[in-house]
């Protein structure tokens, strides 16, 4: 299989400069394609060219699926351009992981040959009436004399006009109950149109060109061989294999951010304010700084959050809801910051800045699609007490490998995924143990800050009772999940640095506290401000890669 290098390279040949106006896969394309609620045909046609399926295939299978992180970052060279054509691509990967996980032999087979030849499968999971609670789905599967009969509603399906398979979860038992909900794998040859009726494409403000559809079916008749795993186990295998969505798809994101920075970069940078260009301006410089910060620790997270689904399977349930809540909590606050500093560009449909309206729509979905952010903090809540008194008990500094892009890991085992962590985190673990490293002042006052908000943390946890931890925990409650997200990317960004290789700009502690002090804001909204040499070493590092071709992510890798 060729290296990650070399795929995303031809990747980003294939699918050209995105600033080329005359370039049909570039942002100019891309807005014209989002006028129309739709993706540019020449960037759909470069991503089947490049089979760009096959990245959510296991390698076991064919694909080129072997680790998580290089898909991650593939996907972003497509999230960067257009993130509604690189989110209605990984909608692939949300259907394909619970087959992956809990499906037999033939469907794993069935499903891989589908996406190899650049076909799509959907996920229908959510229902309208229920949200993002799918274990409240109605759609049901009642058992009948040599199958199953299939009737309800499915709303909100990204790809079902264009799907040749679809994942769906259904109720299989006659009472509510952790064990009433079933996965169905079903091929298009078996949605019989005089029993499935399509709804009309839903329309959305954000992620246009994602096509949403919905199904209604009465009384489908499917063979019981369609069940994905053992009936029963729907909301569980969903609860495992999301996990690597709930990570993936919000790291792939970050993207979308690094070319919100970069326009807004050129933007500042070619106009005159006050006699000087406008990037000069302090508050300009700020705002400009604090992103590419934000940038870099999302990042940052990510990788540390991707890397642990190879080497601790085992924290998957915590290491999801809370990169998906940091993540699309960054992202979201940090491109309306850039729309103030873009000012009237920002609402501009035309023009070389014009993709930046798009991206400013297209950033609001993350915050909720696939699972909101506030029910990130309730699948945390439960687990908080275990992970808090682990956490105190046995410090353990997390293991390099967490950390470093160079390392290898073991190969993907959707398997050793659990629906609990049984308070297991590696990376809150290494939190009381980050003092003992060698660390320069500024940083260690810093490191020190999220060391005691972290220790202060853990006492609150000792009170916390079961009562309190339900989905309607208090405001004060769900406040310490939200803090220890944030302990996690604290303690990732200081694996990040403590791994980069010297001469890297991850191995400067001006990035590190620059990262520390960013995160200790979204505890304190009113948080400290970045150190002005630290500042000029963030904008200094920023117009350089912007010059040099280069993205403003961790790899910084070449644009184009």
């Amino acid at each position: 299989m060729i290296g990650i290098e070399s795929r995303t390279d031809h990747l980003e040949k294939l699918l050209g400069d995105p600033w080329d106006a005359r370039n049909p896969a570039g942002f100019a394309a891309a807005v014209a394609a989002d006028e129309r609620e739709d993706t540019a045909a020449a960037a759909e046609a470069a991503l089947d060219d490049f089979g760009l399926h096959a990245e959510f295939v296991p390698t076991a299978l064919g694909g080129r699926l072997a680790r998580v992180d290089h898909m991650v970052e593939l996907m972003r060279s497509v999230y960067r351009r257009d993130p509604a054509l690189g989110l209605g691509r990984a909608g692939q990967l949300l259907a394909a992981v619970n087959v992956w996980t809990a499906g037999s032999p033939e469907q794993r087979r069935a499903a891989a040959d589908l996406l190899l030849d650049n076909r799509r499968i959907a996920a229908a999971f959510h229902e309208l009436a229920h949200g993002n609670d799918i274990a409240a789905n109605a759609f049901a599967a009642q058992h009948v004399d040599g199958g199953l009969r299939l009737s309800g509603r499915k709303e909100s399906i990204a790809n079902l006009d264009r799907a040749d398979a679809l994942v769906v979860l259904a109720r299989t038992g006659g009472t509510d109950g952790p064990r009433s909900r079933s996965q169905l794998f079903l091929t298009a040859d078996r949605l019989d149109p005089a029993r499935v009726r399509r709804l009309p494409r839903f329309r959305s403000v954000g992620m246009r060109g994602v096509r949403l559809g919905g199904m209604v079916v009465d009384g489908l008749h499917v063979p019981d061989s369609v069940l994905l795993g053992a009936e029963g186990t729907g909301v569980d295998t969903a609860a495992r294999a999301f996990q690597v969505t709930r990570m993936a798809m919000p790291a792939m994101t970050t993207a979308l951010l690094d070319t919100a920075l970069r326009v807004t970069l050129h933007h500042t940078r070619r106009r005159t304010l006050y006699g000087r260009p406008a990037a000069a301006i302090p508050v300009v410089r700020t705002a400009l700084a604090e992103t590419f910060a934000d940038l870099l620790v999302c990042e940052a997270f990510s990788r540390a959050a991707t890397r642990a689904l190879q080497l601790r399977p085992e924290s998957g349930s915590v290491h999801a809801p809370a990169v998906k809540y940091v993540v699309a909590g960054v992202l979201t606050d940090a491109v309306e910051r850039l729309s103030t500093v873009m000012g009237s560009e920002f609402y501009r449909r035309d023009g070389e800045h014009a993709v930046f309206q798009k991206l400013a729509r297209d950033v609001k979905p993350v915050a909720f699609g696939h699972i909101a952010r506030a029910a990130c903090l309730s699948a945390l809540l439960p687990q908080l007490p275990g992970l808090l008194g682990r956490s105190r008990r046995d410090p353990a500094p997390a293991p390099d490998a967490l950390f470093s892009a160079e390392s290898e890991l073991p190969a993907v085992d959707l398997t050793a995924l659990r629906s609990v962590s049984g308070g297991r985190d590696c990376l809150a673990a290494s939190l009381g143990t980050v003092l003992d490293a060698d660390l320069p002042a500024a940083v260690r006052q810093r490191a020190e800050d999220h060391v005691r908000a972290f220790a202060t943390l853990t006492e609150a946890g000792t009170s916390l009772r079961p009562r309190q931890l339900a989905i309607d925990a208090e405001v004060p409650v769900r406040r310490l999940a939200a803090r220890y997200t944030t302990a996690l990317a604290a303690a990732a960004c200081l694996g990040v640095h403590r791994t980069a290789a010297d001469g890297d700009f991850l191995a400067r502690p001006e990035w590190l506290v620059a990262a520390l002090t960013r995160l200790s804001s979204l505890d304190r909204p009113s948080g400290a401000p970045l150190p002005t040499a630290v500042e000029d070493a963030l904008i200094a590092e920023l117009t350089g890669r912007d010059d040099r071709g280069l993205s403003f992510g961790l790899n910084a890798r070449a644009y184009t």
